[in-house]
């Protein structure tokens, strides 16, 4: 059935590895790949003490989260040769940190992302067990399942080399690319009329 590949991903044979060797092995690779590498995000809520724009926006201060992003440099982070295309599943109404997201994501769409955002509603037929993982595809043997915890806090990747479960999982990312709307169209409607998100003590 179409769109079982995705579903089985957390099945798969893969080996988990911690943080710090993901993002080293991540970026090492990352900085190899030539054409189009492929992410698919659906979680609602992360945990990013380390982004001092999201610390920001989580202590109420939303005009220095604005600014902070203002001036991250995104185009730095994204090699030439690299097409990235992102596919941002979104729910609504917006989590606190979904609003946030939208802006970062908006600014790095600017600066050469190529993402787009889909409707939690329209992927609802690849979830019946869970909800979508969170991938990130660099090449037809190397995907990686990004891991986080029950907090949204990263705890590193698990690499999956099947071409097979690849391919298929890059067919359904394509199909499901290919429906949804350019990020910058959907933050501008959206999420640029809306007021600074509002913080409390359970929000994420």
């Amino acid at each position: 059935m179409p769109g079982e590949a995705i579903e089985r991903v957390r099945q798969v044979p893969g080996e988990i590895l911690p943080v710090a060797d993901y993002l080293a092995e991540f970026y090492e690779c990352f900085q190899d790949v030539e054409g189009v590498v492929w992410k698919l995000e659906r979680a609602q809520h992360f945990h990013e003490p380390d982004v001092p724009s999201w610390v920001a926006m989580m202590e109420g201060d939303w005009g220095r989260a604005l600014t902070l992003i203002e001036e991250m440099r995104f185009a730095r982070d994204l090699p030439s040769q690299i097409q990235l295309r992102r596919l941002r599943i979104v729910e609504t109404p917006l989590t606190p940190y979904m609003h946030w997201e939208l802006v970062l994501l908006a600014a790095r769409t600017r600066a050469g992302e190529r993402a787009r955002v889909l409707p939690a509603p329209a992927v609802r037929w690849l979830e019946r067990a869970a909800p979508l993982p969170e991938l990130v595809v660099l090449g037809p043997d190397l995907m990686y399942e990004v891991l986080y915890d029950r907090t949204g806090a990263h705890t590193g990747g698990r690499r999956i080399t099947d071409p097979l479960v690849i391919g298929e999982c890059v067919g359904i990312m394509a199909e499901l690319y290919g429906a949804a709307e350019e990020l910058l169209d959907h933050y501008e409607r959206e999420v640029a009329p809306l007021p600074p998100p509002v913080i409390s003590p359970v929000s994420s």
